[in-house]
């Protein structure tokens, strides 16, 4: 299982700087996000697509760097201001023949913007959005998942796996932080990690979505037996979190994901592991 790091713990950097950082750490892999390192606007405009194309494509390949994932935060697929809506959904498949190129395995989007449980419309328009993202993305042979996360249309296992149940191919971007939050059992674990190709893992615990290393609960060995369990193929991503979302605890952002990378390293190697 390869191991990637997300530029977002470093967001308050270039993308350069970032990526710096995270190839000095001895990462291959990187995942990236929209945001201030990747403008979806601009990746999408046809007047700047190709400058920002061939911007990414030199700072990956001037540190080395391969993608493991795309993020491409586009919550407004649940609301009902449909113009927002559309505009979304256009996003998405005007900077998808970039993603294919720049050579990342899948991309992952929001669920969408959270609504009540009830909300039968916002639930239509998330999984009508997510099939009509989803044909895009296999037309480019592109896997697509989504992110359960706290402010989406995916929070509980339950919503998560009734949308991949209404959106058949759809798969998932297992955020570990998340399932350690929400208290997730094993069981129920292993029912989301056989619709996952993409996970991301950070120290966390019982509603702290992120937490330093030697406070945490997330057991490396339980991961990794979980994993093996589901024969999962897909990489694990680093993924600490500067913005202070969910109230995370600040924490030493190299440091932190130092201590994961070898602690990742080390059980991998421990059970010969590629």
């Amino acid at each position: 299982m390869d191991l990637s790091c997300h530029s977002w713990a470093f967001n308050d950097l270039t993308l350069p700087e970032a990526l710096g950082t995270i190839a000095r750490m001895g990462f291959r892999y990187v995942d990236l996000g929209s945001g201030s390192h990747f403008n979806i606007v601009r990746a999408a405009s046809p007047t700047t697509r190709k400058a920002v194309y061939e911007e990414l494509q030199a700072d990956l390949q001037m540190f080395n760097l391969k993608l493991a994932d795309v993020y491409l935060m586009l919550p407004r697929i649940s609301i009902s201001d449909e113009t927002k809506r559309r505009t979304d959904i256009a996003l998405f498949k005007a900077v998808l023949p970039m993603v294919k190129a720049l050579g990342a395995p899948g991309v992952t989007v929001s669920a969408g913007v959270v609504h009540p449980e009830d909300d039968e419309e916002a639930y239509d328009r998330t999984t009508s959005a997510l099939q009509e993202m989803l044909a895009a993305a296999q037309k480019l042979d592109l896997p697509l998942s989504i992110e359960p996360s706290l402010n989406s249309m995916a929070i509980t296992s339950e919503q998560t796996l009734k949308l991949l149940a209404d959106v058949e191919g759809l798969q998932l971007t297992l955020d570990w932080g998340h399932v350690l939050y929400i208290g997730e059992k094993n069981q129920v674990i292993q029912q989301l990690l056989a619709h996952t190709r993409h996970i991301q893992v950070r120290q966390a615990a019982k509603n702290k979505i992120q937490m330093p290393f030697d406070k945490g609960k997330l057991d490396i060995e339980e991961l990794y037996s979980l994993l093996i369990e589901a024969d999962y193929k897909g990489a694990l991503s680093v993924e600490y979190m500067l913005s202070g979302w969910q109230k995370s605890h600040k924490v030493s952002m190299i440091a932190e994901i130092v201590q994961m990378r070898d602690a990742l390293r080390d059980a991998r190697a421990s059970l010969k592991l590629v």
